[in-house]
């Protein structure tokens, strides 16, 4: 269409990056708030885990939703029906007189983001060269911490002048701004070229495609074992460092943020040193390492009782443990082609986000009964699942030149 504007790798990287970091940034504003809201509108415990709970779940629905949306409809055209559905019901929730008006926009903003993962990954597949897609994936994956980073600067500031109603307000500016770059950008041509070649699939056959043989179902178990321990790993530790360090040193909620970011940091440069590498070497021989260094650094780490140590093992464990995420955009685009890119992208990238938000309650569980530095060993068990999913189960090609729109099977 004449009116279009030209999509351009960095357009693309954009689009993705933007999106991503507001999933970040509401995840954790909503945690930063979440006592305020609990307060103002009287809600018991279980009423404030639930918002959390229904925003994860809603993600899943929007993440399956809109990644079949955008394997038939467009990137770009799915790209922005989400954010400025997440724009609407985000803002919608400055204004709840109640626990369930409040769980219902919460719910509905999660769907709109839910997309943002698999389709912005999908969308660096198709615009980025094959020799430098697993750092642009990488760098889609380092849009989360931005908006973690963005989340624990701008909460603690401005929440005691503008209240937790405010704050949704202010949350509604970035999506609109993404809303705005995103909005009039055309498709990318390798997915207006795979569809003038293949008819439009439904949702039923594009997940089935998920296990359409021998080799495809190994590769997405693979896919969902890596990302569940993952996921595990970054939300059993990022949820109870705080906890951890505060019970064991005596910090302060100050200082125990302070730990924990530099443990961001480390987890962002994780994220980028695998794209990079990635690129250079054979991906599948950087997750091993990665894999391996995240099993060395969470014992180590669990060993420590030195502050110090700590701070510096931190950003060092969270540069192997959240680094792999580095990977799997770039994995996930290369194993399976572009009618259910997206689909594959978001269905098994939110299956394993939703094992991993099993992790806060193991570990809780475990240090409960045992310790917290019991329950950080026993995590390094879950790394050698990963390593063996990695030997057995995940292909190891990737492609070397523009024509990878093809897939295993």
């Amino acid at each position: 269409m004449p009116n279009q504007k030209k999509l351009t790798p960095l357009k693309a990287m954009i689009a993705a990056v933007s999106g991503y970091a507001m999933d970040g940034f509401d995840l954790l504003i909503l945690g930063f708030i979440l006592p305020a809201i609990s307060s103002s509108l009287s809600l018991n415990s279980a009423q404030s885990g639930a918002l959390v709970t229904w925003t994860l779940i809603g993600a899943v629905i929007g993440g399956i939703l809109f990644g079949f949306l955008s394997d038939r409809y467009g990137r770009i055209k799915t790209l922005t029906m989400t954010i400025l559905m997440f724009a609407v019901f985000t803002g919608l929730c400055a204004f709840s007189q109640g626990y369930w008006d409040l769980l219902t926009y919460r719910t509905l903003a999660g769907v709109g983001l839910g997309g943002e993962f698999g389709i912005g990954m999908a969308l660096i597949a198709e615009t980025w060269p094959a020799q430098q897609r697993n750092r642009a994936s990488a760098w889609v994956g380092m849009g989360w911490q931005l908006g973690v980073l963005l989340a624990a600067i701008i909460a603690p500031l401005l929440l005691p002048v503008v209240g937790w109603r405010g704050i949704f307000l202010i949350g509604l500016l970035p999506a609109l701004f993404s809303f705005f770059l995103r909005h009039g950008l055309e498709e990318p041509t390798a997915y207006r070229q795979a569809q003038t070649l293949k008819p439009r699939i439904g949702l039923g056959k594009s997940l089935a495609m998920l296990c359409r043989d021998r080799i495809t179902t190994k590769a997405s178990l693979g896919i969902v074992i890596l990302c569940s321990v993952q996921n595990f790993g970054y939300y059993g530790l990022m949820i109870w460092m705080p906890t951890y360090l505060s019970q064991q040193f005596g910090f302060s909620l100050t200082k125990s943020g302070l730990w924990t970011a530099v443990t961001v940091v480390g987890m962002m440069l994780g994220i980028g040193l695998f794209g990079f590498l990635a690129d250079r070497y054979a991906r599948w021989k950087i997750f091993i390492l990665y894999q391996l260094g995240a099993l060395a650094m969470v014992i180590l780490y669990a060993q420590l009782q030195d502050p110090t140590g700590m701070l510096i093992a931190g950003a060092v464990m969270g540069m192997f443990v959240n680094g792999m995420v580095g990977g799997y955009g770039a994995l996930i685009s290369d194993t399976y082609p572009t009618e259910i890119r997206a689909v594959a992208q978001n269905v098994l990238f939110n299956l394993g986000r939703g094992v991993g938000g099993f992790g806060p309650l193991v570990m809780g569980l475990i240090a409960s009964h045992g310790s917290f530095m019991l329950a950080i060993s026993l995590l390094a068990i879950l790394y050698l699942l990963d390593v063996i999913a990695t030997l057995f189960l995940v292909p190891k090609q990737q492609p070397t030149t523009e024509d990878h729109l093809g897939a295993i099977g």
